[in-house]
């Protein structure tokens, strides 16, 4: 569980930097991350997420791909 969270939160530094992602969706996923009470900032995640999965896929699945090599280089 905790090596899963880990590679969550390596790919997710991947993705900000990526370039492919508009910055506006970037200031929604940082909008979402604020410690708000009520259900608005996850339903802002829930929606960057449903976005980041169909119009982003290919610079989501490169994160991905590219946080199992460093956490593989880190491991061996």
């Amino acid at each position: 569980m905790i090596a899963a969270a880990r590679h969550l939160i390596r790919a997710v530094k991947i993705l900000v930097r990526d370039r492919r992602v508009p910055k506006p969706l970037l200031g929604l996923i940082g909008f979402g991350l604020l410690p708000l009470p009520g259900p608005l900032d996850e339903a802002v995640l829930v929606v960057v997420g449903l976005v980041l999965s169909v119009f982003y896929r290919e610079p989501l699945r490169d994160a991905w791909r590219q946080a199992a090599r460093s956490s593989d280089r880190r491991t061996s």
